[in-house]
């Protein structure tokens, strides 16, 4: 059942936290494995919480589910229940710099069964300055994840049937990593004044490095967060980005609520703080769409 208006004011402001879990209709697989970069270079627009909310709906569906945080705030580790900040602890540093193997650095979510996170440790700081002076920067990730795949397949283990990177937000060697890794790209948008014009410059960034660095890279997605029903503001920028992109824009839209931002203080994605409440549901429906879509393409492909 659908939340009524009133349930949705009720937990944007707040109100008792339900822990009661729904039934989950498991999610489409997709034919083969699918790298999706959740980026933006523009702050605040719900990008960690979307790659975290996505990953761990996708996960609950019966998916396999890699969340790469590539953002050194690590706010996505966190959010996941890593302790980015133990002793030894391994993460996309080593992989990026150092060349470990990011099978190494992998560790499970503890409430979601199937979702494995890739922390991003303090190191991964300053990774952009020292990525300048390594031979093939902008195909570390990419060749890190061909690594991890040969891996799994010596062990007869499954590739994840979804690979998440939390791009930071900016345009530098990192998310330019990710867009080289990457299949698709999944881009978070605050329904805002200036949305369409951070869009533009990333869709621009995209063709850049399809022509140059990586033609298979897609736009996956365009995802509308923070949307506040109660203004004519967020109407009319979700009905201009729509207008713009009617193909890549997701049906489903996230709200404005409190309980998206205060779930990662917990160390949990809203998907488990919150089963059952408007965040979850709408993260769902966004999964759910992703899921679909990847399967459709697969089909259309097979008939090809």
């Amino acid at each position: 059942m659908r939340p009524t208006a009133y349930s949705e004011e009720l937990l944007r402001f707040g109100g008792e936290v339900s822990r009661e879990t729904p039934v989950i209709t498991p999610l489409p697989k997709p034919a083969r494995p699918r790298v999706l970069a959740v980026s933006n270079q523009k702050g605040g627009v719900g990008k960690t919480s979307s790659a975290v909310n996505l990953a761990a709906a996708l996960a609950e569906g019966g998916l396999t589910v890699l969340l790469i945080d590539m953002d050194p705030q690590g706010n996505a580790s966190t959010a996941l229940g890593i302790d980015r900040h133990a002793d030894a602890m391994m993460g996309v540093y080593d992989v990026l710099v150092a060349d470990r193997p990011l099978l190494r650095t992998v560790r499970p979510c503890p409430d979601v069964p199937d979702l494995w996170v890739a922390p991003a440790t303090i190191d991964l700081a300053g990774a952009e300055i020292e990525l300048v002076a390594i031979e093939r920067r902008e195909f570390r990730l990419r060749e890190a994840l061909d690594r991890l795949r040969q891996q799994l397949a010596r062990n007869r283990i499954g590739a994840p049937d979804y690979v998440l990177i939390d791009c930071p937000p900016s345009l530098g060697l990192l998310t330019l990593n990710a867009l080289v890794a990457a299949d698709q790209v999944v881009i978070p948008i605050q329904c805002e004044y200036y949305a369409l014009e951070g869009l533009t410059q990333l869709i621009r960034t995209v063709g850049l490095v399809q022509e140059s660095l990586n033609p298979s890279l897609g736009l996956g997605a365009i995802l509308l967060t923070m949307y506040d029903g109660r203004t004519r503001l967020a109407a009319q920028v979700a009905e201009e980005v729509r207008t713009h992109f009617p193909a890549a824009v997701l049906r489903a839209t996230i709200p404005r609520t409190v309980r998206i931002s205060e779930a990662p203080s917990y160390g949990q994605s809203v998907v488990t703080y919150e089963p059952n409440g408007v965040g979850a549901h709408s993260y769902r429906e966004a999964a759910r769409e992703l899921a679909q879509r990847a399967a459709a393409k697969s089909q259309e492909g097979e008939r090809a």
